[in-house]
């Protein structure tokens, strides 16, 4: 898509500098890194808490979730596709909104990104500390953020490799959960009664909170979805991104409805939608109802393998981005630049410093600095959403004044998109009657306007700075 006239640093398909020689990911690897970022905590553990919401009909408040981030892939898969670019939809923002609205969304998302690779590691360091007794969660939570660390220094192939393998596993574990629901409805686990469809329409019905619940179940499981962005991010490390981006993005889309939603409709299925064990653990509830022996201890190796596929996904993300903000002076200039190999090692250590700080302070002050981070940052992916519908119908009207002829398009231009946006504009607007997503709107709005005033204030100085240096130039010659 077009820029403007005013050249940009930004408007190279390749981060400047980067070796010609430089590994790349394969088309496998950007696929499985979105779906590794994508699948974690939020559907083997969030999905319960939106059944209890909304019942059976937590599939509406799924299927209308994921249909909005399916459009919003398929924008951001649009704008890649055109540009392909490591600060993705900060670029994209920056070309369409300005400076101001780039440098805003960059700093956000990274913000928003390290924080949660700390509580994945976090998280993950008590599941295994609870299966093994005797080793403390801090030094677990230490060890996982100095593997990954080294993992992502190697490089964006043997990164990409690392994370195909890592993510496949939890594929598969979903593969399998669904082939066990499928049998357990169907009546073939030995010992084990079909429950048939009685749990979808009785104990109240499909809808037993009606349309208060299936919102309530929305604003749930919107955020489970946040993280498939980052594969407009990874794009950028493939042979031909162009290319790549719109086959990746297609096979992301049915894998989402399929692991999404096919997995809470075996929950809803399987067992009663106010069961308590459905609530607090869906998975582990499904599969000891299907009489799978160890199922606690299966489902816990499954969660851990999530949230380090996740926070790797995650950190490579962070790392690209900050890269990109360095790279284009939205940030210090030494975080852009690249080490051997094509690596932004200094943007990897930069990322991974407030996972450091993070753990620490979650050891000093277990159970508040680190959810008060997760509420600052808890609905920022509304933000970064809604900032790149909108970069993107202003860039794709662009390109059509231009005559630009895009190889990768958003359907049904403008209608979906801007059908998109009414579906993000709705949930915020949800949001605000939930005590508990409303603190988080608030909180992400405060840090919103505290990053934009930042980002105006350094523009400034920039501009200023830029309009005195001819004229100190001209006197020191004089």
């Amino acid at each position: 898509m077009p820029s403007s006239a005013r050249p940009s640093s930004t408007d190279t398909a390749l981060p400047a500098g980067e070796p010609s020689g430089a590994k790349k990911m394969q088309p496998r690897h950007l696929v499985l890194m979105s779906l590794g970022s994508a699948i974690g905590t939020g559907l083997f553990v969030g999905s319960g808490e939106g059944i209890a919401a909304a019942g059976p009909a937590v599939l509406i408040s799924f299927l209308i979730a994921g249909t909005m981030v399916i459009l919003i892939m398929r924008m951001m898969g649009e704008m890649a596709a055109a540009d392909p670019s490591s600060g993705a939809f900060s670029v994209y923002a920056e070309k369409a909104l300005g400076r101001t609205a780039g440098t805003t969304v960059g700093w956000m998302w990274w913000f928003q990104i390290v924080i949660v690779i700390a509580a994945e590691a976090t998280a993950a360091a008590a599941i295994v500390a609870s299966l093994i007794p005797g080793v403390e969660q801090w030094m677990l939570a230490l060890a996982f953020i100095i593997v990954f660390t080294a993992v992502n220094l190697a490089g964006a192939a043997s990164l990409g490799e690392f994370e195909y393998w890592f993510a496949i596993l939890k594929v598969a574990a979903i593969i399998i959960f669904l082939a066990v629901g499928a049998a357990f409805v169907a009546g073939l686990l030995p010992g084990v009664p079909s429950p048939g469809t009685s749990n979808l329409f009785d104990n109240g019905g499909f809808m037993p909170n009606g349309l208060t619940g299936v919102a309530s179940g929305l604003l749930l499981v919107v955020f489970a979805f946040g993280g498939t962005e980052i594969i407009t991010i990874a794009a950028a490390d493939t042979e031909e991104p162009s290319k790549n981006i719109a086959g990746a993005i297609n096979s992301v889309i049915w894998r989402i409805l399929v692991f999404y939603i096919g997995s809470v409709l075996v929950m809803v299925t399987v067992l009663p939608w106010d069961s308590e064990a459905l609530s607090t653990g869906p998975f582990v509830a499904v599969l000891h109802a299907a009489k799978v022996p160890g199922a606690d201890t299966v489902m816990a190796v499954v969660i851990v393998i999530a949230l380090l596929s996740a926070m790797n996904a995650n950190l490579y993300g962070a790392s690209r981005m900050i890269y990109s903000l360095g790279e284009r002076g939205r940030a210090p200039a030494a975080l852009g630049r690249l080490g051997s190999g094509g690596v932004p090692r200094r943007a990897v250590l930069a990322s991974v410093v407030f996972g450091f700080i993070a753990v620490v302070l979650n050891y000093l002050y277990p159970d508040t600095v680190l959810m008060i981070l997760l509420n600052t940052v808890g609905s920022t992916c509304l933000v970064v959403w809604g900032i790149s519908i909108v970069s993107q119908i202003i860039l794709r009207r662009r390109a059509e004044a231009a005559g630009v002829e895009l190889t990768f398009k958003m359907w049904a231009f403008p209608w979906l998109s801007y059908f998109a946006l009414a579906l993000l504009a709705g949930i915020v607007v949800l949001g605000f009657f939930d005590p508990d997503v409303r603190i988080q709107l608030l909180a992400t709005a405060a840090l919103s306007t505290v990053l934009v005033l930042l980002a105006w204030s350094f523009e400034r100085r920039s501009a200023a700075k830029a309009r005195t240096a001819p004229a100190d130039r001209a006197g020191q010659s004089r």
